[in-house]
């Protein structure tokens, strides 16, 4: 049964290629005017999803979709969807109107709305002036631009993103997740984006499910999957992360504890700690999540610890301290010299102390 939110709505949907399981029992819903993204590593099966959304791909068990109306018997091109590839698909024999135009060939409009409907595209994509220029005399976002138009001008319900900006350097790629986003918001329509960039999904979208070997381990908004992932895969994946094993301590009372390597007792609200007493679990905190400075601080809760390593990064530096009863360094990350007291601090071996917030941590299985 289908949410009654739902645009697009994925139920219990697997595929298989021979015996390779590329998705494994999906679920799930994309609201209508929703920007959505697929994140994942390579081969965690968000492309596959996103091809089967557009009908390349058949599902081996499952139901898909959209505006209601199931689509396992629906071919591509009567599907209400268009798809926007890597590769953008520039014709290079035409030229920047006539690919635009490339989908209305077959719908024989008069050459008036022909042409109105290609301007008012190169005015939505930025590009007015630009219809007689050569495929070939347009820059790398000039051509994911065209690719856009033309996925747009016959007004799907859906537009399939199969990481677009991928070809791009990173300065334009930043610029154009900016332009990539504000022309969702105007037009409307449900943008369904697989990429394998995290920054580049919390940047865009809505909501993202993060995937991994064909399952969705997460759906969620931005703030939620890196505040409050709810699997340690989720949480190395999205952002960086510091893990403390660590042991859950009840006393009855309306607070519990965690024991955790390096950082000590923690305490934790018995609510938001839904382990008995004795399990094991992991704590994580964000790096930016830790305060850092040279002598001892005012702090509740604080450790010991010396630096091992500091990049300097511009408007941020990374810290590694070293605390005890921990293997691996503690990653920091604080605006530049803003939480340390003099040059010396920045010196190797320099005595450090780490302060944090229980608010701060997140408690997950211990895997």
């Amino acid at each position: 049964m289908t949410s009654p939110d739902a645009f697009i709505s994925i139920r219990n949907v697997n595929k298989f290629f021979g015996s390779f399981q590329a998705i494994d029992d999906v679920s799930m819903d994309i609201a209508q005017g929703e920007f959505f993204s697929l994140l994942g590593a390579s081969g965690c099966g968000k492309t596959t999803l996103l091809r089967m959304l557009a009908g390349f791909e058949s599902t081996s068990a499952g139901e898909i979709f959209i505006d209601g109306q199931p689509s396992a018997d629906v071919p591509p091109h009567h599907r209400p969807v268009n798809m926007v590839f890597q590769s953008y698909a520039i014709f290079p024999h035409l030229n920047v109107r006539d690919n635009i135009a490339y989908g209305l060939r077959k719908q024989k409009l008069p050459k008036a709305k022909h042409a109105a409907l290609v301007d008012e595209m190169l005015d939505l994509i930025k590009l007015p002036g630009y219809g007689d220029r050569k495929a070939t005399e347009l820059s790398g976002g000039q051509r994911q631009r065209i690719a856009l138009a033309r996925a747009l001008i016959l007004r799907p319900k859906v537009l399939l993103l199969d990481e677009p900006l991928g070809a791009l350097d990173k300065q334009l790629r930043e610029q154009m997740q900016l332009e990539l986003r504000a022309l969702q918001r105007k037009v409307g329509i449900t943008f369904v984006f697989v990429t394998h960039d995290q920054e580049e999904a919390l940047t865009l979208s809505d909501r993202i499910a993060v995937m991994a070997g064909g399952r969705v381990l997460q759906v969620d908004t931005p703030s939620g999957l890196y505040e409050r992932p709810q699997t340690r895969e989720v949480a190395s994946f999205i952002g960086n992360m510091n893990f403390f094993r660590g042991t859950v301590r009840r006393n009855g009372s309306a607070m519990a504890a965690i024991e955790t390597e390096g950082l000590g007792q923690i305490p934790v609200p018995a609510k938001d700690v839904e382990y008995p007493d004795g399990a094991h679990v992991q704590v994580a905190l964000r790096p930016e999540k830790f305060a850092l400075s040279a002598t001892k601080p005012d702090a509740a809760h604080s450790v010991a610890g010396t630096l091992s390593n500091a990049a300097y990064l511009g408007e941020r530096s990374h810290y590694y301290v070293t605390i005890e009863g921990k293997d691996d360094p503690v990653a920091v990350s604080s605006p530049h010299l803003a939480l340390v007291n003099n040059d010396t601090s920045q010196q190797t071996g320099a005595p450090m102390w780490l302060s944090w917030s229980p608010e701060s941590i997140v408690v997950l299985d211990a895997g």
